[in-house]
């Protein structure tokens, strides 16, 4: 949390802003390790690789292989310097525009017009002046394919025109140092520089600066006034208070005095801080800790309505024990109606004693309830559960759900409901499986980031009185984080997290590497596939003790090709059929491998079962 205006951490920062000496503000900028042409860093004076520092004519820009400086809006690359002279070997460092003529591309480095260093300390050396007047091109003068280039026809005739201080100055016809090709040559001569010089005892700011080094100060200059006004930065400057006097004994004292008004107001600003947030804090004693994560997320995900307690206490009728319809270790589901006439699953997750023993599974169903929120909220399939509203309340957590009112998978196949399990045909089978792989392929492929339910079971799997499904409890279900190295569409994801789900459903890599994947809601629905074709239960302590759990007896069984002994005897065996349980049977095997790099993704495995259910009709 940022402090307020006018805090007590503001004030400190402002002290020591105005405490720190003037001279840092110049030598501290950051400059590169390597400045070349020169063998120091920072650059010796006048030049500056900081703005505000050195000689306004002279800021240089570090680079490699060459550093480069500006002059009059001209940017040049230098070439050499002499520490012991104050002169510059200096090349243009960029191309020239020309006109369309055949030698532009050729001599693209030579300028369009004279370079000027008027109005700079630079001015070019008497020698490289006297050099371009003498140069004279040898024989008739080169036509330069005819008259579309009078610039450099110039040039040819008075290579002096390069540079605007060096003349023309008039000079007798000689052709000593008379050039072929003398726009090469100037292309040659521009390449390997050319040396400009600078009075360092000409004008007041030269003067100035030596007055300020010789009192251990930093030259530089104010870059706001027009004029650049020249700036020593020592700790004799003006800005800088008269006790910060290196030569003044008590300036410890008084730096040691500041660090502790700074340190006791910063201090002050952290208590004030800590007891408006307590006051914050305790504005609200009573207000559920869930409500408040709920409320906070509400601008992150399109939460469904929230509900009173008494509406849904109202709706099942006090929790009457005679509308339950399931029970679960953290809650029960009762059948309620709202005011709209509308039939709902109420589930009732209990508030535990505040008892030691009990805050596990408090904080466990206080994050399941917020989970299942925020997971549902954001889905939508036709074969998912719809979560239509919430409460939350210290007298218990609710969830409103569409009410399914044929009970789950695992009634109909081993539970209240094994009595219509005639109901259950093939074909039934094989759509609700076609159904349940849509929806696990959703959640897998259609969401982002993809979702792990973690508990895939029978006993989540709900039925309607058309015999369609809806998958739910989605209390363990998880957000699979993509990986950067991710590149293959088969997978989703992954997430490091403690194994949770039912015993019998719980994927053997998940629980020894605790790494959750889309691959174990496979594994769980491979199981949920078996007790289709079976009709047995996914764990059952009457079977040998090596195949209590229903995937391993299934594997056994398949890979002895005695498949039709485990086959649910409700299914009847002729033709298609026992294709198409075959089919289903050695789909369910490949989605129980041990290992999950072995087992399909859900997308295809909702492919095969389309297919089976395609070739079964």
């Amino acid at each position: 949390m940022a402090p307020p205006p006018h805090s007590p951490f503001s004030a400190a920062i402002l002290i020591l802003h105005f405490l720190l000496p003037a001279a840092a503000a110049c030598s501290l900028k950051a400059v590169p390790a390597v400045c070349p042409p020169f063998s120091s860093s920072p650059p010796p004076y006048p030049f500056s690789a900081s703005p505000g520092c050195g000689h306004p004519s002279f800021q240089i820009n570090c680079s490699t292989p060459h550093s480069t400086i500006s002059i009059n809006h001209l940017s040049f690359s230098l070439l050499h310097f002499d520490p012991n002279s104050s002169s510059l070997l200096l090349s243009p460092s960029h191309s020239f525009s020309h006109s369309n003529c055949s030698s532009s591309s050729r001599f693209s480095s030579i300028p369009s017009r004279s370079i000027s260093l008027s109005g700079s300390p630079f001015r070019p050396s008497d020698a490289l002046c006297s050099r371009l007047n003498n140069l004279r091109p040898c024989g008739s003068p080169n036509s330069l394919n005819g008259s579309c280039c009078p610039w450099e026809c110039k040039l040819i005739h008075s290579p002096a025109l390069l540079l605007q201080e060096c003349g023309p100055t008039p000079s007798p016809a000689t052709y000593q140092g008379c050039q072929g090709d003398v726009l090469d040559f100037l292309k040659k001569l521009l390449e390997m520089g050319i040396e400009v010089e600078w009075d360092s005892s000409d004008g007041a700011y030269f003067g100035s600066c030596r007055a300020c080094q010789s009192s251990k100060g930093v030259c530089g200059y104010n870059s706001s006034d027009p004029k650049k006004q020249f700036l020593c930065f020592n700790f004799q400057s003006r800005v800088s208070p008269p006790w910060m006097h290196r030569q003044d004994p008590s300036h410890i004292a008084m730096l040691g005095l500041i660090f502790v008004i700074t340190c006791l107001l910063l201090l002050v600003s952290v208590v004030v801080m800590i007891f408006r947030s307590r006051r914050f804090n305790s504005s609200r004693p009573d207000e559920d800790p869930t409500s408040i994560f709920l409320r906070r997320h509400r601008s992150l995900s399109l939460l469904p309505p929230v509900f009173t307690y008494e509406e849904l206490e109202l709706s099942t009728g006090h929790f009457d024990q005679s509308r339950k319809i399931g029970d679960g270790g953290f809650g029960s589901v009762y059948l309620g109606r709202l005011p709209d006439g509308r039939a709902v699953a109420v589930k009732h997750l209990h508030r535990q004693r505040p008892t030691a023993a009990a805050a596990a599974a408090r904080a466990f169903s206080a994050k399941s309830f917020c989970n299942e929120i925020l997971i549902l909220s954001s889905i939508d399939h036709p074969n998912l559960v719809k979560l239509h509203g919430y409460c939350s309340d210290p007298r218990g957590l609710l969830l409103v759900y569409d009410y399914v009112p044929n009970g789950t998978l695992a009634d109909h196949l081993h539970g209240r409901l094994r009595h219509r399990r005639q109901l259950l045909t093939w074909q039934v089978r094989l759509d609700m499986a076609v159904q349940i792989g849509l929806a696990i392929e959703y959640l897998h492929f259609s969401v982002s980031p993809p979702i792990a339910h973690r508990d895939i079971t029978s006993s989540n799997i709900f039925v309607e009185g058309d015999m369609r499904i809806k998958v739910g409890d989605f209390g363990l279900s998880r957000l699979l984080e993509i990986p950067d190295e991710m590149n293959s569409s088969s997978s989703c994801g992954s997430v490091w997290t403690g194994p949770q789900g039912t015993p019998g459903y719980l994927d053997p890599d998940y629980h020894h590497s605790f790494l959750l994947t889309e691959k174990s809601d496979v594994y769980s629905f491979g199981v949920v596939l078996l007790e289709l074709v079976s009709g047995l239960r996914a764990v059952d302590q009457s079977r040998d003790k090596r195949e209590f759990a229903l995937a391993d007896f299934a594997v056994s069984k398949i890979q002895m090709g005695m498949l039709h002994q485990m086959v649910d005897p409700m299914i009847a065996l002729d033709g298609a059929l026992s294709e198409g349980v075959h089919a289903m049977a050695e789909l369910a095997f490949r989605c129980v491998a041990a290992e999950k790099d072995d087992r399909p993704d859900s997308r295809e495995v909702a492919e095969e079962l389309k297919r089976i259910r395609n070739k079964s009709r």
